[in-house]
């Protein structure tokens, strides 16, 4: 490759501002869709990018020659490393909030750093959010039998307290762990007139992945709440949710994440209750 092909995504982002200009108009097309949506343009495939960006396939190989690239999958490397740039290790992150609180501000930095990240990760999903997906969720929802709930890794504890929630509205659930290994199990029981709630966000949990694949072949409906049109979750949904956090030092916030599952959680319950509609026993 020329070593003055953008290697990373930085430069990337700078090279196709300082030409953007210059570009001919379904190229600048494309690369305004490029720095809107990074997260697609790793995910997806040249055919599905093209449709939502609405161009021609053949229009993202000449945006990649363009920029001096030998063809799109080489642009597409670029997309892919910035996740895994973001994707950073723990003790990196841990090492970058450090440097922070060592630059004079001290520890209240950090504290003010992830404020900032909730507060921006909350004002997106508010401006954002579908309304009628939002009412269609909750009306899916209301009228399960049982709500299944799953999710790993650092989507967990959002799904522990949709779990916990459910409970305290006496809404009957059923949180999707086992330390005996009996999840397969567990998912087993669902049927088409129960429902699911799952949680993944990039580098999707494999487990949540498979778990939820199987749920759906089972004809159970799913409500998602993920990352990306392009996330392995949307495929398998019925109504899915994008929220994108804000993160600090690497660390996503799950601010806006909560404020879904809390609001799904308690206009579930009320539509439940307006509806007259009691918990069934099997």
């Amino acid at each position: 490759m020329d070593e003055r092909v953008p290697r990373d995504f930085q430069t990337l982002r700078a090279t196709i501002l300082e030409r953007r200009q210059s570009l001919p108009k379904r190229i600048a097309q494309i690369a305004a869709y490029a720095l809107d949506n990074p997260d697609d343009i790793a995910f997806g495939t040249a055919a599905s990018i093209a449709a939502s960006a609405g161009v021609q396939p053949s229009t993202l190989i000449r945006f990649a020659q363009q920029l001096g690239f030998d063809g799109f999958t080489s642009l597409q490397q670029v997309f892919r490393e910035r996740l895994r740039e973001r994707n950073s290790s723990y003790d990196e992150r841990l090492a970058a909030l450090r440097a922070k609180a060592e630059e004079g501000a001290g520890h209240r930095a950090i504290f003010d750093g992830f404020v900032a990240a909730a507060s921006t990760s909350l004002s997106d999903i508010s401006r954002t959010l579908n309304e009628a997906h939002f009412e269609e969720a909750i009306t899916l929802l209301a009228k399960a039998e049982t709500i299944y709930v799953l999710a790993k890794r650092r989507s967990y504890p959002v799904a522990s307290y949709i779990a916990y929630a459910l409970g305290k509205l006496k809404i009957r659930n059923q949180l999707i762990e086992s330390a005996a290994g009996l999840n397969a199990e567990m998912i087993g029981f669902a049927t088409p007139a129960d429902a699911v709630i799952a949680i993944s966000f990039s580098p999707y949990a494999p487990a949540t992945i498979e778990e939820t694949r199987t749920i759906s072949d089972q004809g159970v409906p799913i409500v998602a709440i993920t990352d990306s049109s392009f996330s392995p979750l949307a495929q398998f949904a019925k109504v899915w949710f994008e929220v994108a956090e804000a993160d600090f030092g690497g660390f996503r916030s799950l601010s806006a994440t909560m404020a879904l599952a809390m609001a799904l959680t308690v206009a579930v319950g009320e539509k439940r209750r307006d509806s007259g509609r009691k918990p069934k026993s099997r």
